[in-house]
């Protein structure tokens, strides 16, 4: 039986507080793991593991750090291409993400997707001495709640994950604030880079290091924008992004196809 979704939540075990516990972190997943839509200068993505390996790597010299997460992936994809990559490497922090992919199109296996989890996580634990899991935010609207049912199906699964494999569980849907607009993109899929600072602030504080902010804490209150403004964005919206994602769906194609991970060796941060 599935626990129902409820509010933030606490780790399903408490991290080592020790910083030289985490000496190498190995993140895998999808676009929310590659770090879309925090665009650096150069053109890249940063994100949320980024600014944590970072943050990791300042308190430990000897830290190394790998990405195995390439935008547009399905968990099977996230399952066949990077979980045993991700184990053979043996790092002491993992942190896998993956399945929202899946349960936003329109025909989805719940059932198939959380048994790939499953093995994905049997096959991860082992191989490190902390594997963490999320139940990753969403941005609320329309889109959301027509797959609403599908995600919580998703979410209270991954929670039951954490707890039979002792992950760390890291509960960013239930946070009001991530599912505010504001902290997403003009895509409306991915984060802003407030939002990934929040999210890598949610992980650091998960793993038993000291906070450094209130990664809950809501936004001011925000003013409804006129109906025309609101025509306009949902007009642009569609033009650049609904619609290429719908072409995309229909002819098979995915942002990631060809792409390689953006660290695919667990290297020192400063070899990045």
């Amino acid at each position: 039986m599935h626990t129902p979704v409820t509010g933030p939540s606490q780790p399903s075990r408490s991290g080592p507080s020790d910083p030289a516990a985490y000496a190498s972190f190995v993140a895998v997943g999808d676009s929310f793991t590659e770090g879309m839509s925090d665009l650096l200068p150069d053109g890249s993505y940063r994100g949320w593991a980024d600014l944590l390996a970072a943050r990791l790597a300042a308190l430990d010299p000897g830290f190394r750090y790998a990405n195995l997460a390439v935008r547009g992936k399905l968990i099977r994809q996230i399952a066949d291409e990077q979980v045993d990559t991700a184990a053979a490497l043996s790092p002491d922090l993992i942190t896998l993400v993956g399945g929202l992919n899946d349960v936003m199109r329109p025909k989805c296996d719940v059932d198939e997707v959380c048994a790939l989890l499953e093995d994905s996580a049997a096959r991860l634990a082992p191989s490190c001495k902390r594997l963490v899991l999320m139940r990753t935010p969403v941005r609320r609207g329309p889109v959301a709640a027509r797959v609403l049912p599908r995600m919580v199906r998703l979410f209270d699964f991954v929670g039951e994950l954490a707890e039979r494999h002792g992950a760390l569980l890291v509960d960013l849907y239930s946070a009001e604030v991530l599912g505010d607009a504001r902290m997403w993109a003009d895509d409306r899929l991915h984060l802003t880079p407030e939002g990934h600072e929040r999210v890598a602030e949610a992980v650091w504080q998960a793993l038993g290091l000291p906070a450094e902010a209130e990664w809950t804490r809501p936004l001011p209150p925000a003013m409804r924008a006129g109906w025309t403004a609101r025509r306009t964005a949902d007009l642009r919206f569609t033009r650049e992004h609904l619609l290429p994602w719908i072409g995309r769906r229909l002819t098979g194609r995915s942002t990631g196809d060809g792409r390689p991970p953006k660290r695919p060796d667990l290297t020192p941060w400063h070899d990045r």
